[in-house]
């Protein structure tokens, strides 16, 4: 014969946890809010990293702009003409060789002075106000483009 088990004493656990029954919609709002909030700051951040990405590239093209718009007018205020050719770009190197850019840029009228404005990031751009040998005053529209190696810019065309 077998004993019969012992009865049930106190603090006997059952054998599984009953489910809580208060709080239950708080715990669901309070984790759908911290979600939210996980997203809206991920986002936030994210987005906030594009502006600032797009604010500095433009920064950097007008800067770069201007650069190389001085570094050319100041080549030919020099009469380095070879210098001058060197910050054209490809499709301008193409257009016109080195030998003949030099005898064009130093049969024209010189280049005394120059003031350079503001880089048109929309169009590549930049007016140049120049100053001829002579004292005559003329505005001049700098083309730029982007080298495809260095990502630089480049004069690409006067006008």
């Amino acid at each position: 014969m077998t004993a019969p088990a012992p009865p049930p004493g106190p603090g006997v656990a059952p054998p599984f946890a009953a489910p809580p029954t208060e709080g239950r919609r708080t715990r669901l709002w309070i984790g759908l809010g911290v979600g939210a909030l996980a997203v809206v700051i991920c986002c936030g951040g994210g987005g906030t990293a594009v502006v600032g990405l797009a604010v500095s590239g433009v920064q950097a093209i007008r800067e770069q702009g201007r650069t190389v718009t001085g570094d050319y007018y100041q080549a030919l205020v020099e009469h380095n003409y070879g210098r001058a050719y060197d910050q054209l770009c490809d499709d301008a190197q193409r257009r016109e060789s080195r030998p003949e850019f030099e005898r064009r840029a130093a049969a024209e009228p010189q280049v005394t002075a120059f003031r350079v404005g503001d880089v048109d990031t929309t169009n590549l751009t930049v007016p140049v106000d120049v100053t001829l040998d002579g004292g005559d005053r003329e505005r001049q529209q700098v083309s730029l483009g982007q080298d495809g190696q260095t990502g630089g810019m480049e004069v690409c065309g006067v006008s």
